[in-house]
């Protein structure tokens, strides 16, 4: 039996304006929710994520306590729990799959919650890609969230962040077994480069400098990309690029509720809000961090100073970072 739930969403109009045919919201719920229904937390998954790896942000004694709140973890669409190319109906299926924005996300992640019972949340958080759908989210729907706290994420893709992404993709569709979405069999080749490609960014210049990849037990950088190869080949190909094109097209003020307007998007924000990007974050650096702040209401900046660049605050991945992430989320929840 698989250890995650599913929220039946039919079909559904996404942003597009193109119907996804018989959507479902992969989820899982941990803790109770409480009488007045003003405990829950929502996490949504990132990149290659999902709701499993979640679990390193929270638990019972925690700062996010399952035993005092309803935590309601979410995975992405694309991410092959959640419908994605590699279990849509056969006329979306693979290659056809349709773009599926960070909105199409997180309104039916609220869809999901009015269907559970919530009304409010204590604490929206994420890292990465989960930062992205925390920082929509509370945009879209601020009347619902009390606190905000997106870490090594930004509210939109940066032309920066969108052009490393054309990499990693490049190299993964450079593969003839591919086929333009269409393969057989697995582009394995594909699959590894694209693992290289990502493995490079993933870190920053000063983690590879100083050989911080011993703590986590490589004896060399071949080892550690060998590692990240092996890491890509266990996901399907055109899922990896479903959620990359989610990434690339990730822009708070893309909606009609703000018309693309950055500031007003930022400002509808009404959470108690802290923003923690990593000093060395290639894809999300802090001055783009400093630029959300500074358009938001009741937000303030908290740097994370590592040199583990978008990987410090991996789940579970550094124990001083995450540490800091412990700190911060008792504080949100205070």
């Amino acid at each position: 039996m698989p250890d995650y739930r599913v929220f039946e969403c039919g079909d559904v109009t996404l942003q597009s304006n193109v119907v996804l045919k018989r959507a479902q919201l992969a989820y899982q719920t941990y803790g109770k929710l409480n009488a007045a229904a003003d405990n829950a937390v929502l996490i949504p998954s990132f990149y290659t994520g999902t709701h499993f790896r979640s679990e390193a942000y929270f638990g019972p004694g925690r700062s996010i306590d399952t035993d005092r709140y309803f935590v309601v973890a979410t995975n992405m669409f694309g991410n092959g729990l959640s419908t994605s190319p590699s279990n849509a109906e056969a006329s979306q299926a693979a290659g056809q799959f349709p773009l599926i924005t960070i909105y199409d996300n997180v309104s039916l992640q609220h869809r999901l919650l009015e269907h559970l019972g919530v009304k409010h949340l204590k604490l929206v958080a994420g890292w990465s890609m989960g930062a992205i759908q925390a920082y929509h989210f509370a945009a879209f729907y601020p009347a619902m969230v009390e606190a905000l706290l997106p870490f090594c994420g930004a509210a939109r893709c940066s032309p920066h962040n969108h052009v490393f992404l054309e990499g990693a993709k490049a190299a993964l569709c450079a593969d003839p077994t591919f086929d333009e979405g269409q393969y057989s069999a697995p582009p394995e080749a594909g699959l590894k480069a694209f693992g290289r490609v990502y493995c490079g960014w993933a870190y920053s210049q000063a983690f590879f400098r100083h050989g911080l990849y011993r703590v986590l037990g490589f004896d060399s950088i071949e080892a550690l990309l060998r590692d990240w190869e092996q890491d890509h080949l266990a996901w399907d190909a055109n899922n990896l690029l479903a959620k990359l094109a989610t990434w690339q097209h990730a822009d708070i003020a893309a909606h009609t509720a703000f018309d693309g307007d950055f500031k007003r998007a930022m400002s509808a924000i009404q959470a108690r809000t802290r923003v923690m990007p990593c000093r060395t974050d290639l894809y999300f650096p802090p001055e783009d961090s400093e630029e959300e702040v500074s358009a938001m209401p009741n937000a303030e900046l908290e740097v994370i100073d590592s040199e583990w660049g978008h990987c410090a605050a991996s789940p579970g991945r550094n124990a001083v970072v995450m540490a800091q992430l412990e700190k911060a989320f008792a504080e949100m929840l205070a």
